[in-house]
């Protein structure tokens, strides 16, 4: 945008992101618009991960007894920077017991969920004056291109990795070069539900400690974890810090606890990572330049009472059964999550975006296209809504199928 003698008035970059909202947040909004429309039971959004289980009653209590008990000028004040010590603390003994690992409350810096905390992480990797890339897996979470770009850095994506969507080591080992910086994980993966197996992580791990020895400096794993906990079929997600020493976190509270909207999660910079103190304090620099003075008092203490919590994924999961077997019964071709709460379908025809707007004019199904999750060709359904609702939309897909087919 530039005035009548040409000179730019707002970023360039922040307009276009200003001005195109997300395809997920584009769907969304149009399924609330249309619902004041024709009313929300005709309406079958499957467009976001907003968490459909109410939270464990456990955070509910903590937010009732701090309200009873605690002086409210302490409780609503401004924390430390980096979050409350009690809080970090508490997480940290919470990983420790999990993972026997040692971590203390200088290894963590709490954030305004994973989204603050990526966007953080990589301000503080990207070298001033120098061109800095990070490389993603495809299919990947799209704002990781404006949190990346946000920075002046390169988001790499690598290709999907065909039929299983696993670490394309080939890929990787091509991609890196002396401007990178980190590699960026999500597991359990948005969109496909797949979760990295150890051995993946540790042929990973390898790979990253040959290539730094070559370039002259530590390659990170930047792991995205607001999902760790919701794993189905006995899985479980292996921790990075146990495998790779330059790992950096960022997990968050939000999913897990069914609690998106209160914006909770915390960074974690491995004690085992070179140059763990200059990182950690560079990530308070980055928060403190992007004006994240601490995240929130309240939630921090709630999190601190129900760090030992854990999610209940019996909903989630007969959603996940419900969904697959509805639509693989009616020729839709579908990758069966191990985890999260997205099934990742492939796109009748081929044609995401034909197929997606298919959908939503002709029978109100709101799903995603692939496109912008670099991986071209599939759909992705969030599955936490209500039971009620899957079973509903299970004709409707169908008739979709049916129509577009026709």
């Amino acid at each position: 945008m530039t005035n009548k003698n040409s000179h730019p008035i707002v970023s360039d970059f922040s307009l276009a992101y200003g001005r195109q909202r997300s395809a997920i947040r584009e769907l969304f909004e149009y399924g609330k618009t249309k619902a004041r429309e024709i009313g929300n039971e005709y309406i079958f959004d499957f467009s976001i991960g907003n968490p459909s289980v109410p939270p464990p009653h456990q955070v509910d209590e903590a937010f009732s007894s701090l309200l009873a008990e605690c002086d409210p000028i302490a409780l609503h004040g401004y924390t430390s920077a980096p979050g409350d010590f009690e809080v970090r603390k508490a997480i940290a003994a919470q990983l420790n017991l999990e993972y026997g690992t040692s971590f203390d409350e200088s290894s963590l810096y709490i954030s305004c969920g994973a989204a603050a905390a990526l966007s953080t992480t990589f301000r503080a990797l990207s070298i001033s004056g120098e061109a800095n890339e990070f490389i993603t897996l495809a299919p990947y979470f799209p704002e990781y291109k404006c949190f990346v770009e946000g920075h002046g850095a390169k988001l790499v994506i690598i290709p999907p990795k065909l039929p299983d969507f696993g670490i394309s080591l080939e890929a990787i080992d091509r991609a890196i070069t002396a401007a990178t910086r980190a590699i960026i994980l999500n597991s359990p993966n948005n969109p496909t539900g797949r979760v990295y197996k150890k051995e993946e992580l540790e042929a990973l791990a390898a790979l990253l400690r040959k290539k730094s020895a070559a370039i002259g400096h530590p390659l990170f794993i930047v792991s995205d974890e607001p999902y760790r906990e919701l794993v189905y079929d006995g899985i479980v997600t292996p921790f990075i810090p146990l495998i790779y020493e330059n790992t950096i976190i960022c997990y968050s509270y939000s999913k897990v606890f069914s609690m998106p909207g209160e914006r909770i999660g915390y960074i974690l910079v491995n004690p085992r990572a070179e140059a763990a103190r200059d990182i950690y304090d560079a990530i308070a620099g980055s928060a403190r330049s992007l004006g994240y003075v601490c995240a929130p008092s309240l939630i921090q203490r709630v999190i601190a009472r129900c760090v030992n919590t854990r999610p209940n994924l019996e909903p989630y999961d007969l959603n996940r059964k419900t969904m697959y077997e509805g639509l693989t019964a009616v020729g839709y071709e579908c990758v069966r999550p191990e985890g999260a709460f997205y099934m990742f379908v492939k796109a009748p025809g081929g044609d995401a975006q034909a197929f997606s707007d298919h959908a939503r004019l002709r029978y109100n199904l709101l799903v995603v296209p692939s496109e912008s999750f670099g991986c071209p060709g599939y759909l992705r359904l969030s599955y936490c809504v209500s039971l009620e609702r899957i079973k509903s939309s299970l004709p409707l897909f169908d008739m979709c199928l049916k129509s577009f087919n026709s």
